[in-house]
């Protein structure tokens, strides 16, 4: 029997929305339990009553149109998020690549990033010591690899991060669309290392607007249409629905 690592329970995510204050501060201090009683009830729902399970070793893909909250999702499951409602369960090691430059310091170069990042994902320096030369090599970034990363542009971010994370023994991989903004070279050496970590058990949550990525490396995918699951199966089986809607 498969073991899931990765469970949602009826998980709702939802985000206070901001309003200006309109009538002058007079108007607002006379009005105040009004103004809070509408911005508590003045919310986006990112995600509603989300159900699904990752299992060990498995490729799991999430798709939908942009805004439906597949980023959200990802941002739950790497804890960065936590949910409005409902049970998040997460049994590994998370190495979140979710947004360009998340988790570098701008100062730092790109070798030194490198040793930040390696840390805070629990490994020691030693051990980040001992494959920092592969992680640049593979990053393509020799020549800017001891220039602060606020130099850098949003595609050298890209290799940098990816970089990262492709090379530190990762338990769960979540990587969201950031690989789109990568020359198209580097995209397929990322899908080729994802295709690698596929066939040694490493668990992935893949999050793609490229159906051919997603066909290609996911197991099974699930479909967020309008912040809730349309489906969940087999990935050619929803990617075919997704893109016959």
């Amino acid at each position: 029997m498969r073991e899931p690592i990765i469970i949602f329970d009826n998980v709702s995510k939802s985000f206070p929305l901001y309003h200006p204050i309109t009538g002058g501060y007079k108007n607002f201090l006379f009005h105040l339990p009004k103004w809070i009683k509408s911005l508590r009830d003045s919310r986006f729902e990112a995600l509603r009553d989300i159900s699904f399970e990752v299992y060990n070793g498995e490729t799991f893909g999430i798709i939908g149109r942009n805004g439906v909250g597949k980023s959200t999702t990802l941002g739950l499951i790497a804890a960065v998020l936590k949910p409005t409602k409902g049970r998040i369960i997460v049994k590994g090691r998370i190495s979140p690549l979710l947004e360009l430059g998340a988790g570098f310091h701008p100062e730092l170069t790109g070798r030194e990033n490198i040793m930040l990042n390696g840390v805070l994902m629990g490994l020691l320096r030693a051990e980040i010591s001992r494959k920092i030369d592969e992680i640049i090599e593979f990053s393509e970034l020799d020549n800017f690899i001891d220039q602060p990363i606020r130099v850098y542009s949003s595609g050298m971010l890209a290799r940098l991060g990816f970089s990262v994370v492709a090379h530190l023994a990762p338990e769960i991989l979540l990587i969201d669309e950031v690989l789109a903004v990568g020359d198209i070279q580097f995209q397929k050496k990322c899908i080729d290392r994802m295709v690698d970590f596929k066939k040694k058990g490493v668990t992935m949550v893949f999050v793609s607007h490229s159906m051919r990525d997603v066909e290609k490396i996911c197991d099974r995918v699930m479909w967020i249409d309008d912040h809730t699951v349309k489906k969940i199966g087999d990935a050619q089986e929803i990617i075919d629905n997704y893109s016959e809607a």
